[in-house]
């Protein structure tokens, strides 16, 4: 696994992270398709939050040494796909996302990277230790 390629991913996920995306989950593919090493896919609550992450994301390329090569599906902001060549970003609407479902079609050894879930963590633990400290002090 290229772990440039997968921290320019962990790039994305961050950047989708602090726009309020939901459930941004990364999935190493390499081994299962050409296409990309990794997919990213992540919600947003309205089609003009889909847009809002796409542009965003869109924003912050170029600091993630990342070059959009396309872009599909914008004018509806139903399901955005961001084409970074070693990375696809699958931003969808909530219903489509459910009804394509491509973290069971792509995830088939459970590895993906529950990106949201990790910094939610992560977030509770750092709270906790404050609170702590806090009461220490």
């Amino acid at each position: 696994m290229n772990e440039s390629i997968k921290q320019k991913a962990l790039g994305v996920c961050e950047v989708l992270y602090n726009k309020k995306a939901l459930d941004i989950t990364a999935i190493h593919v390499a081994d299962k398709t050409i296409v990309a090493d990794w997919f990213i896919i992540c919600s947003g609550r309205a089609t003009q939050q889909v847009k809002s992450l796409s542009d965003e994301v869109d924003q912050k390329a170029e600091e993630l040494g990342l070059t959009l090569r396309r872009s599909e599906g914008y004018g509806e902001g139903k399901w955005i796909v961001l084409d970074f060549a070693d990375i696809l970003v699958h931003i969808f609407y909530p219903e489509e996302r459910k009804y394509y479902n491509m973290e069971r079609l792509w995830d088939e050894k459970n590895s993906a990277i529950y990106y949201s879930q990790m910094k939610e963590e992560e977030e509770r633990e750092a709270a906790r230790l404050k609170k702590e400290q806090a009461a220490k002090a």
